[in-house]
């Protein structure tokens, strides 16, 4: 009954044990794809992504095995689990030497050197193991669970992997030393509990075919479930250490982003594996090997916990993220969903146009919009050959004679027109009119004049429809504050950025833009390139050669930007006469769609490309077009 007991234990603690593993590869790749999404490009973010590579390869092979795959299949598992264990040191010293760089300490060449040599050295244990040297054949009766039998080489292995981590938490204790700020400490911390994941994760699996293993399964298993669990949380905390690197966004974002992509991803998935294993089990010891209520289980669980996710969430990132700066944020967010966008705009007037041409019995109704001096029609309902819109600036003239004052309609050709003020402030005069935002028209049947009613009912609607004006010109003043701090706001952030891990960084000069960064203006500016907000707004305007060239346009900075763009589209020329071949391509991409203007289907029409193959080409030339602003702007620095 004891034997029995203490058998079923260790039963419960290697299923259990089972489970966390699922769990720790699912959470492992989830995370690998939200490096390759956000921070790629960072020399962190890309030798954690090698390490999670690892940890997905040795904990996916590892909740593959069980007892209905065949032996061949246990062997080919188990040596699939060791390609990513073998790689572990050097990713893991390459991740401490990237780090040290970021932290500012450069390497000389020596690391870069020792990084590499690591990795050759990796690839020669590889070797070893595809010629099966490194590990024996399979023990399939093996203690405490089905092993590779162990060699002189893995001996030497363990050494190399014990010597590589104590060198890689060297890297991180220095890097650790530089940090000056509360948050640096904080997060290098954080990545260098976080780092201890993998190691601790792939330890068991040395101890496979060891005596200590084989003599006591109890303290094995519990020991692997002891550690698995660790590694589970110790992934999560790297992650979000590394989620800071090669991003400039503030730090609410990063912490909510992978808040949810958590949740979303490796807590659901984990959840659903986990409860699809219980109940799988619970049915075996039933007497029934499969039964409905598995899959029923998996859907249940994953929609549940998504509609959780969508429920509460915004009450998580809300206490969780915002801080001290909730209130000024939660207006932030209040604005975006209630933000009156041209579209809601575009909508909100023809409600209004039908009401006032039901309420009319009029064939014809327009809201025209004053943009400084500029009447222009923004919504007509109706009829549209009534109005000539080319004669709108002599309604706007007749207002401007005083036939319109406030609340006082005109008659205009076929339409009556009411003037659209804006609402009056505490600071007005009582007889002073407010400013003029647009005039409401419609059609006048004959000439019978309004009734009472009527006009009653025609003003309300007016004044409806001045509100809808009164917002849009708010937030378009809005909208080019916020494009003209854009520039300031992105050199904030990423000297912010910069400063969390090296505290020289706000002592430097602005640096050089990002590639990345580079490819986006320039793609940006050169859709505007005949003019708009895009070129006269962009941050590309704060490089050192637009201020250079700018003298010789007598300080028109639109002018300089807009001489640099053709210069560098100038360089993607091919020597000779221009021609329509393959050497051309990108040239003509950039003179035909930006120069000339040319609409996508004529451009890719002409080229005789699809319009896909269009944008790819287009993302090359523009990348192309960066990189010859960034060597200009290097040498001119």
């Amino acid at each position: 009954m004891f034997n029995g007991w203490t058998d079923n234990l260790l039963v419960g603690i290697q299923t259990l044990n089972q489970i966390l593993t699922a769990g720790i590869a699912i959470t492992a790749f989830s995370l690998f794809l939200y490096s390759l999404s956000f921070n790629l490009r960072d020399r962190v973010a890309r030798s954690f992504a090698i390490i999670l590579m690892c940890v997905v390869v040795v904990f996916t092979t590892e909740a593959l095995q069980n007892k209905s795959i065949p032996n061949w299949g246990i062997d080919a598992l188990l040596r699939l689990q060791w390609i990513g264990i073998v790689f572990l040191p050097a990713s893991y010293l390459h991740l401490s030497d990237a780090v040290l760089v970021t932290a500012g300490r450069p390497s000389r060449g020596r690391r870069r050197f020792a990084v590499r040599f690591m990795y050759a050295i990796s690839a020669g244990f590889l070797l070893l193991l595809a010629f099966g040297l490194l590990l024996g054949p399979l023990v399939p009766d093996g203690k405490p669970a089905p092993h590779l039998q162990r060699t002189l080489w893995v001996e030497v292995f363990t050494v190399y992997y014990v010597a590589a981590m104590v060198w890689a938490g060297i890297n991180f204790a220095r890097a650790y030393s530089r940090m000056l700020t509360r948050s640096g400490r904080r997060r290098m911390l954080y990545l260098m509990a976080g780092a201890t994941a993998p190691a601790l994760g792939s330890f068991p699996y040395l101890l496979y075919g060891s005596a200590l293993a084989a003599q006591y399964p109890f303290f094995f298993w519990g020991l692997a479930t002891i550690i698995n669990v660790l590694v589970g949380g110790l992934v999560v905390v790297m992650a979000y250490a590394v989620a800071f690197f090669g991003v400039s966004w503030p730090d609410r974002v990063v912490k909510s982003r992978l808040f949810k992509w958590i949740m979303r991803g490796p807590v659901t998935a984990s959840l659903a594996l986990a409860m699809m294993t219980i109940v799988r089990r619970i049915g075996a010891l039933m007497g029934a090997d499969y039964n409905a209520f598995v899959p029923l289980s998996v859907v249940v669980t994953v929609l549940l916990f998504e509609h959780a996710i969508t429920l509460f969430f915004p009450l998580w990132e809300r206490y969780l993220f915002f801080g001290r700066d909730r209130a000024e944020l939660q207006v932030l967010q209040s604005m975006e969903e209630r933000l009156l966008t041209e579209g809601d705009l575009q909508q909100f007037l023809e409600a209004v146009l039908a009401a006032v041409r039901d309420h009319m019995q009029s064939p014809s109704a327009f809201v025209a919009a004053l943009d400084e001096t500029k009447l222009s029609l923004i919504v007509m309902g109706g009829n549209r050959a009534m109005l000539d819109q080319d004669a709108l600036p002599e309604a706007l003239e007749m207002l401007g004679n005083g036939n319109g004052g406030d609340h006082h309609e005109f008659v205009w050709g076929k339409y009556w027109v009411l003037p659209l003020h804006q609402r009056k402030r505490g600071d007005m005069d009582r007889d002073e009119i407010p400013p003029l935002l647009g005039l409401l028209g419609v059609a006048r049947r004959g000439d019978r004049p309004m009734e009472r009613e009527q006009r009653d009912a025609l003003w309300l609607l007016a004044e409806r429809a001045a509100l809808a004006l009164e917002d849009r010109q708010l937030q378009q003043r809005i909208f080019r504050s916020l494009q003209d701090l854009q520039p300031q706001m992105d050199m904030l952030q990423r000297l912010r950025a910069a400063g969390r891990y090296d505290s020289r960084a706000n002592l430097l000069s602005e640096d050089v833009p990002p590639e990345s960064d580079l490819a986006n203006w320039v793609k940006d500016a050169l859709t505007h390139y005949w003019g708009g907000p895009k070129l006269t707004n962009s941050p590309l305007m704060q490089l050192q050669i637009v201020r250079e060239l700018a003298r010789d346009h007598d300080g028109n900075a639109s002018n300089a930007l807009r001489a640099l763009l053709r210069k560098a589209v100038d360089q993607v020329r091919p020597e000779g006469e221009r021609r329509f071949t393959t050497e051309w391509i990108l040239y003509n991409i950039l003179e035909m769609k930006f120069i000339e203007g040319r609409k996508v289907r004529e451009v890719a029409g002409r080229l005789a490309m699809s319009e896909a193959d269009l944008y790819r080409k287009q993302r090359v030339a523009v990348e192309a077009v960066a990189k010859a602003i960034l060597e200009m702007e290097t040498q001119t620095r």
